[in-house]
């Protein structure tokens, strides 16, 4: 068994069973891969893929654990590399983060551009998608930090640290008549259209969670996963726009008026996660520090040893977060 074998089932398992991306993400070629993955087959003496003539059409049962297994021995190694890396060179290395729109659009930008002066070095990956989608990419390894507010805590293998709460503003066009409200209240908005985040993106549970505490029903017209996308459709006049609070810039925006909403909707926490025996490199902790202050690099590491909800919880029960 070589561990380049488990790198090719892996990779194969990841790219849809298609043999030749495979082979074009890991420049090598098609038959090398499929051979390699017969002579593990034919060692371990089960099929960890079925065919259908030379296309590969499903994971087996036992492919399925075997694969699990495999990504746990790569991710291993890479901490065994990292390790090396830090004892070599502490400021040279790579760096991939997970993480919505809002968040990278709003959030990240002044930590990503001191972090870079600071380690010209480590290359730094973004990657964007689903709340979902980001937890996962944390789960299995392919990214190093997941940065959202909804769908990490599905993940048991997720070390998960809250950063800072956040709330939502209302936006309209200034000729709106929402505009010149001084004492803004929920049934308001029930009257209007609405314009707004797809659920589960953006802390979109807590604005559901609003109307249904008080019998109401809102009338959402339009919903997207980008907070500059719902300002579009607000300045169409599609409906009334409710966004993160710091996805309104006072300048870029100055043709809307944002209407505080902290009143109606309970507070969000955006959180940052890794995979549970992740390797943090020095760079590492300072990226979590830059991002969130009180994360200090002696407190990742006590939330490393705590192993359910309300172990990490009484650890933060102290702690004032930041609110945006």
């Amino acid at each position: 068994m070589k561990l380049q074998q488990l790198r090719y089932i892996w990779e194969v398992a990841h790219h849809e069973l298609n043999v030749s991306a495979t082979a074009q993400s890991l420049y090598t070629s098609q038959p090398g891969i499929s051979k390699q993955i017969r002579l593990l087959e034919d060692e371990l003496g089960v099929e960890i893929f079925s065919r259908s003539g030379k296309h590969l059409t499903r994971v087996t049962p036992a492919g399925e654990t075997i694969i699990k297994v495999a990504g746990e021995i790569l991710k291993k190694v890479e901490g065994i590399k990292q390790i090396a890396q830090e004892f070599s060179n502490q400021k040279k290395g790579e760096l991939s983060v997970a993480t919505t729109h809002t968040q990278a659009r709003y959030a990240l930008p002044s930590i990503i551009r001191s972090f870079i002066q600071e380690y010209p070095e480590v290359s730094l990956h973004m990657h964007q998608g689903t709340p979902m989608q980001i937890a996962e990419l944390a789960a299995d390894g392919t990214v190093d930090f997941a940065i959202a507010t909804e769908a990490l805590e599905h993940f048991s293998d997720l070390v998960m640290m809250p950063c800072y709460r956040w709330n939502r503003c209302v936006v309209v066009p200034k000729n709106h008549p929402l505009a010149e409200k001084r004492k803004l209240e929920i049934e308001d908005l029930a009257a209007f259209p609405l314009v707004t985040y797809v659920f589960g993106f953006t802390g979109r549970s807590k604005l559901d969670e609003a109307f249904n505490e008080k019998g109401l029903t809102p009338k959402v017209v339009f919903t997207a996963a980008d907070a500059d996308v719902i300002k579009t459709y607000v300045r169409l006049g599609l409906g009334v726009g409710i966004i993160a609070r710091m996805a309104y810039d006072p300048q870029a925006d100055s043709d809307l008026v944002a209407l505080d909403a902290s009143r109606m909707f309970r507070p969000s926490t955006t959180k940052i996660g890794f995979r549970r025996g992740t390797f943090l490199r020095g760079y590492m902790y300072e990226f979590i520090h830059r991002f969130a202050p009180h994360l200090t690099r002696e407190l990742v590491d006590e939330v490393v040893t705590k192993h359910t909800k309300a172990e990490v919880d009484e650890l933060f029960k102290d702690i004032t977060l930041p609110t945006y």
